[in-house]
């Protein structure tokens, strides 16, 4: 039997080998004995406080080394926020981890209540991620379904249940790795084996998508300019980086193009505040297009306030749409709880940034209606796009060169695909380190530069499909989800399905 560091170092491996199945690496077979194993410690918990302590500490186990690229972005001034790293990973951990010990608290729960155990553990570790998606602002980042990024034919069923649904449909099937009986362990083994083969045969086996070139749909130059976050806002430095991002523009090819989008803050200062500056910018619009640039908007009445925004400038230097992000990132942003806790936030300048009023469509002569998105407000689903004003396509523009060349940038790029699915929208991805990309709306990524490439990429704006049927309904489906589990569980109670009895 297990007890002490030996039971809490099993549950923190089991979650840590969960984060495998993530891109990049993408061994989504780890899901198996890593749900199985969290179930298997579950049924042998003795209370609901010690299911809660073997779930939390999965948790951190699987937050802790998920997020590990947290500290890149503390890296990048060391001497202010280096000493940090350490609390940021065991706080992360910690903090997340307290939703997957409730799960495991309510699974243990509704197996002693007739649920059968990996379906318990399913419709709880729904809940419980649906949460950790929600309360203060939500941090949505890997939930398990993200694994399949890279296989669209199961990817695919989030159009339907949404990234939470195949979350839970994931870990239902993984958990089943740990039944008593040997015909439901085998074949949840199978199917994760057999998924494993897939992914890695899915570039050999997929489908031709078509020539998207061939439809008429705008054409559009992405602009990664790759410049290191150190040296970002070095005001010794931000003439060569603009210079840098207007060669890019126009280099050659350009002729073909009919709008350029630059990636978040790519302007370095203002743009609304300086008439001038917008005229020179002017120079690289195409003819009857747009320049997408994300850049910082300041305004000084009645008190100093800051938007990270995205502007359309048109070819006479003027303005013709803002968006302002409105889902800011907690202490690289704004700093919670300023005045109370002694940490200031990442982004460079001494006000935090104000939040903008929330997901809009903005719609442009020439140009498709589209809903624009700043970084981490993509991954967040079903609150990416204005529902009563559907867009023709998600651009998001982001800045992951605070990450370097960790998973985080993967991680994130693997979120616009699943908002591809669930919203049937395509997403244009333009990134200053990496990785941009264009994903149709089936969530098949078309096109996209590596990390650290210093290059632009021309791509043809793929079309829309019909609203699929997350994008009508929401999460109200999942609430249905979680009932059917639930019943399923409780059908199946008598079927050997729960693992085997064990003794912590």
């Amino acid at each position: 039997s297990l007890t002490g560091w030996r039971l809490h170092a099993l549950a923190a491996a089991c979650g840590a080998l969960a984060t495998l199945a993530l891109p990049p690496v993408h061994l989504v077979v780890a899901l198996a004995p890593a749900f199985a194993g969290l179930a298997w410690l579950i049924a042998a918990a003795p209370s609901p406080r010690r299911a809660f302590a073997v779930g939390w500490l999965f948790g951190i186990g699987h937050f802790a080394t998920g997020l590990y690229w947290v500290s890149h972005a503390l890296l990048v001034e060391p001497t202010r926020f280096g000493w940090m790293i350490p609390f940021a990973l065991v706080g992360l951990g910690g903090g997340l981890g307290l939703f997957s010990g409730t799960a495991a608290a309510a699974a243990w729960g509704l197996a002693r209540r007739g649920i059968v155990l990996p379906l318990a553990l399913a419709a709880a570790w729904l809940g419980a991620e649906w949460l950790r998606g929600h309360v203060l602002t939500g941090f949505p980042w890997n939930l398990a379904g993200t694994a399949w990024a890279g296989l669209p034919p199961i990817a695919g069923l989030a159009a339907f249940l949404g990234l939470y649904g195949l979350t839970a449909l994931t870990v239902a099937v993984a958990a089943l790795a740990g039944a008593a009986r040997p015909a439901l362990r085998h074949a949840a083994l199978a199917a994760f084996a057999l998924a494993q083969v897939l992914h890695l045969l899915w570039p050999v086996l997929a489908p031709s998508r078509g020539d998207v070139a061939a439809l008429d749909r705008p054409r559009l130059r992405l602009v990664q300019p790759d410049i290191p976050q150190s040296l970002k806002w070095d005001p010794r430095e931000r003439q060569a980086h603009l210079q840098l991002t207007a060669d890019l523009s126009l280099a050659p090819g350009v002729a073909a193009i009919d709008h350029v989008l630059w990636p978040e803050t790519a302007t370095l200062f203002p743009l609304d505040g300086d008439a001038a500056f917008r005229r020179n910018l002017a120079a690289l619009v195409p003819p009857r297009g747009y320049l997408l640039a994300g850049s910082t908007r300041v305004e000084r009445t009645p008190r100093l306030q800051v938007w990270n925004s995205l502007h359309a400038l048109d070819g006479d230097g003027e303005i013709r749409a803002t968006y302002d992000k409105f889902h800011l990132v907690p202490f690289g942003e704004y700093a919670p709880l300023r005045g109370v806790l002694p940490i200031d936030k990442l982004a460079v300048g001494p006000v935090d940034f104000s939040a903008g009023p929330g997901p809009r469509t903005l719609r442009l002569p020439g140009l498709p209606p589209f809903s624009p998105l700043i970084c981490y407000e993509s991954i967040f689903p079903g609150a990416v796009r204005d529902p009563a004003d559907r867009p023709d396509w998600i651009l998001v523009a982001t800045n992951d060169a605070w990450f370097g060349a960790s998973a985080g940038p993967h991680q994130h790029f693997a979120a616009a695909v699943f908002r591809a699915i669930e919203e049937g929208l395509p997403v244009v991805r333009v990134a200053n380190g990496g990785m941009s990309g264009v994903i149709d709306a089936r969530g098949h990524v078309l096109a996209a530069l590596p990390l650290g490439a210093r290059t632009h990429l021309d791509v043809v704006l793929p079309p829309p499909l019909p609203p699929p049927l997350y994008a009508r309904l929401g999460d109200g489906l999942l609430l249905a989800l979680a009932a059917l589990l639930l019943a399923l569980g409780r059908i199946g109670r008598d079927a050997g399905m729960a693992p085997p009895p064990a003794r912590c």
